[in-house]
């Protein structure tokens, strides 16, 4: 289950190229497993204690491998991916599209791709399919958790049921194969075994992986784990001497009836600690799904990045410093026997400690190469360019280029083209990757040219600092982590603790619910949007869809780090009130221990 939500995550930046979709849809499309969950908690809360269990958790996994088969699904129905540019990769096909024609006009040139099959390319409505399975997966998932720890309970001996549902090991080896998974995907070609030569390279933004091939893996999965579940028994022999009256009340707390929804409901609103710790996971949530959700965007724009690198990294640096702070805080909190004020404050310190790290992030920033007319002048005057226009210049004036294509050179003065066209290359020789670009008039005009005025497909690398910030990023990330997972556990405790015994169950899944609703939904939905209003320039592909230019990195950032830092700074403010609020109820159930402990010494010598 894990395995086959981190794999999703990890593959939206492919999905996003391969539907040639916004940021924004892409957080919906993230979204829409929440939303799936949620159409059947309600169902599978209330009546799925009183159905076969087991079974009811098999139907999910098959459900669940259903949903990712149909997220596979468009890429074959789609055809061949075939990415916005000129340049062809046979010895035998011209490549003059793509450069500086001028007796002829780029309109009397032929089309790449034929207008007949624009609605089998990418920027059609397949990426419905994916959406449609997401929500299915989450309908798949909903029984697995609670129907399984109430199962697990209702037959466990009390002392051996923590260790039955203890998922440590497992809720951090999901996530790590399914980002390892996504990885190695990412770095195959989308239409692997059918295209041979492919001019991209890994860090090119056209690259697309294959997002699919995962997936099917992951169908092929769920359905193999849901098929023990089937011979299962309805009921297991009980471990311990528990009665029929305490197992009964057991499935109460898990299960409760609709005459108790109304009390328990006014209870919880009438909890002060439980509603401000509903508003400080809902904000906080908010700020961390929408960065994790785009973590791996983030490191392809800002550091350069390939895909495939960004997620390995993520799964190295995050994944197993988060379970072992897990462990350790829970660990600290058994040892040292601590109450729920201690916890509160520990929770609240470390996770303004981690606050106060992670404004360094700010500092370490990693600019895109310059592209002549977006960033920098043709002359390499540093600038910031919207206009479409800024794109011609006198040195292409004459070549009639199109600048709704992102086919990028690189020129030997460091400066990186949209397309050879408006680098004013007139001549070129090479096929494939090796294709050089000749007598570049703009490279030439730049004044900083060192070579003979050519350029080569693709970006200019980026500086040798940028490996140095990335190295600083990550360092900051794995610290991050560390010191804000070392909280998590004290902080739950609060929760559990403020809910009276028999409102427990009620109480951890309406927070459950509050959380996916409010944050795991919308948050990815408006960060996506957000990382949209950052794109430098859209350009019309040939089959009508908009393309993005690359990102400038102060602007992403800025958005990136700054709303989840502003976020997480508002919530700090309902922490500070339940800390007030334990504070006063500590002192007041410890000034009533103090009296209560001097009427047993009044009352002592009576007794005796």
């Amino acid at each position: 289950k894990t395995m086959s939500g981190a794999y999703m995550n990890s593959m939206l930046t492919q999905i996003e190229r391969r539907f040639d979709i916004p940021a924004s849809l892409v957080g919906v499309i993230n979204g829409s497993f929440e939303m799936g969950d949620l159409l059947v908690i309600a169902f599978v809360s209330y009546l799925g204690a009183k159905l076969h269990r087991p079974r009811m958790i098999a139907l999910g996994c098959i459900v669940m491998s259903l949903g990712c088969l149909l997220i596979s699904l468009p890429h074959f129905l789609m055809g061949r991916y075939q990415y916005e540019t000129m340049i062809s990769s046979s010895e035998n096909s011209s490549s003059s599209m793509t450069i500086c024609l001028l007796n002829q006009t780029q309109s009397s040139l032929p089309t790449e791709m034929p207008s007949e099959d624009c609605k089998k390319k990418a920027g059609s409505l397949m990426w419905v399919f994916v959406l449609a399975g997401n929500i299915i997966r989450g309908v798949g998932e909903t029984p697995i958790t609670p129907l399984g720890i109430s199962y697990v309970e209702d037959f466990a001996k009390a002392e051996n049921s923590p260790f039955y549902i203890g998922k440590s090991a497992t809720t951090v080896l999901g996530p790590f194969l399914g980002l390892m998974m996504g990885s190695f995907c990412a770095q195959l070609y989308v239409d692997i075994g059918f295209i041979d030569d492919v001019t991209l390279s890994l860090t090119d933004a056209r690259w697309v992986g294959a997002w699919w091939l995962g997936a099917l893996i992951c169908a092929l999965l769920n359905l193999l784990v849901g098929i023990p579940f089937c011979f299962l028994p309805k009921s297991l022999p009980k471990e311990g001497e528990e009665t029929d009256v305490e197992l009964s009340t057991k499935r109460k707390l898990l299960c409760p009836f609709i005459p108790d929804f109304i009390p328990f409901v006014k209870s919880l609103l009438c909890n002060p600690v439980y509603m401000l710790f509903i508003g400080v996971t809902v904000i906080q949530f908010s700020a961390f799904i929408g960065m994790f959700s785009f973590m791996p965007k983030y490191l392809e724009q800002q550091y350069g990045k390939s895909a495939s690198d960004a997620i390995f990294l993520i799964a190295v640096y995050n994944l197993p410093i988060i379970c072992t702070g897990y462990f350790l805080g829970g660990l600290l909190m058994k040892k040292f026997k601590i109450n729920n004020i201690q916890s509160a404050h520990i929770a609240f310190w470390t996770s303004v400690l981690e606050y106060l790290i992670y404004f360094s992030a700010f500092l370490m920033i990693c600019n895109n190469s310059p592209v002549a007319g977006l960033t920098v002048s043709y002359e390499g005057i540093e600038q910031i360019s919207y206009v479409e226009t800024n794109l011609y210049a006198d040195c292409n004036s004459g070549c009639d280029c199109s600048v709704k294509a992102w086919d990028p050179v690189c020129g030997d003065n460091g400066i990186t083209y949209v397309s050879a066209c408006l680098a004013g290359c007139t001549a070129s020789n090479g096929t494939g990757k090796s294709m050089i670009f000749d007598n570049c008039t703009c490279v030439a005009s730049s004044g900083i040219s060192s070579g003979n005025a050519s350029a080569v497909l693709g970006h200019c690398a980026r500086g040798e600092s940028c490996d140095t910030m990335l190295q600083y990023f990550l360092i900051m990330s794995f610290v991050c982590c560390l010191i804000y997972s070392l909280g998590a556990m004290p902080g739950y405790m609060v929760l559990i603790r403020s809910l009276k015994p028999e409102e427990k169950s009620f109480g951890v899944g309406i927070h459950t619910l509050a959380t996916r609703i409010l944050a795991g939904i919308p948050a990815p939905i408006y960060f996506g949007a957000l990382i949209d209003t950052t794109c430098l320039k859209w350009g019309t592909k040939s089959c009508g869809g908009e393309g993005s230019f690359p990102y400038p990195s102060i602007y992403l950032l800025l958005l990136y780090l700054g709303v989840p830092a502003v976020l997480r700074g508002l919530s700090y403010i309902p922490c500070v009130f339940i800390l007030l609020i334990l504070k006063r109820q500590f002192k007041s159930s410890k000034g009533k221990n103090s009296e209560s402990s001097m009427e047993m010494e009044v009352k002592g010598p009576e007794n005796d």
